[in-house]
């Protein structure tokens, strides 16, 4: 039986939005819209192109704010932060950006290292060191430090930009399209990321994506976006069998049906 206490703390909600409502002129992206993020649990945001999944998102690292409504990180108000505050609150979030965000003129040791940087007093000889294990720990070889993102594949850019992400042990980290542009085999080594990274170290990972095959293996909730709301909350298979439009259309198509298929083979 599981520990009470992990139960409760699994629980416990970490990212809570109410009433949010966002506009971009007369377009209305979100409408009073509502969520909960529980600790230590998989995340995922989908919907159609003009959802609102990467506005959402960015209200939720704070890099934009909404028209109106509430979003609370890890038990702060993000809308009441001074700038002191912020600081401290986003040192303890890691972002992995959909394109990875990592700087063309350094190579992969200083991109990961920056963060420490801004952020600590550490010594350069110590966050090297931080920089080489936070390295082996997404699966890259230590020679992988002295390259440039120029010169990685693209699994390999997103691994290292998974380091990055990871420089601070964050409580919290936001995935924008982990899988995107990446071959099957590149992709299947996310998806053991993902696991691995909350499973060892008790994360809560909240992530956008269109992979189904990701959803389907990682995710313990999805959150389905549309018409300015949140649609559905539940697991995959929970909502593999709902009879919203707006949900059904994530598991009638072709990649839908090929996804529901391969998972149904891997759990007989």
């Amino acid at each position: 039986m599981e520990n009470t206490a992990r139960t409760g703390q699994r629980n416990e909600v970490v990212i809570e939005l109410r009433g949010v409502s966002t506009r971009y002129g007369e377009r209305v992206v979100h409408e009073n819209l509502d969520l909960d993020v529980r600790r230590a649990e998989i995340f995922a945001l989908v919907g159609g192109s003009g959802s609102g999944k990467s506005t959402l998102l960015r209200e939720m690292i704070l890099l934009q704010r909404p028209d109106a409504g509430t979003v609370r990180v890890l038990g702060v108000d993000l809308g009441s932060l001074n700038e002191r505050e912020q600081h401290a609150l986003l040192k303890r979030i890691g972002v992995l950006f959909q394109h990875g965000g990592l700087f063309g003129s350094l190579n992969v040791r200083e991109n990961i290292g920056l963060p420490l940087r801004e952020h600590t007093r550490l010594n350069d000889e110590l966050i090297d060191r931080i920089a080489a294990w936070k390295l082996a720990l997404t699966g890259l070889e230590p020679a992988t430090a002295a390259l440039y993102p120029s010169e990685l594949s693209g699994g390999m850019l997103k691994r290292a930009s998974f380091a990055r992400a990871l420089a601070l042990d964050p409580e919290l980290l936001f995935l924008d399209e982990p899988t995107a542009g990446l071959d099957p085999a590149s992709a299947a080594g996310v998806d053991q990321l993902v696991t691995m990274l909350r499973d060892t170290f008790g994360l809560t990972i909240v992530m956008i994506t269109h992979d189904l095959d990701l959803l389907w293996q990682v995710a313990d909730r999805v959150a389905v976006l549309g018409d300015g709301r949140v649609q559905a909350v539940g697991s995959m298979a929970e909502l593999a069998g709902s009879d919203r439009p707006l949900v059904r259309q994530f598991f009638e198509g072709a990649r839908g049906r090929a996804a529901q298929a391969q998972q149904a083979l891997t759990t007989h």
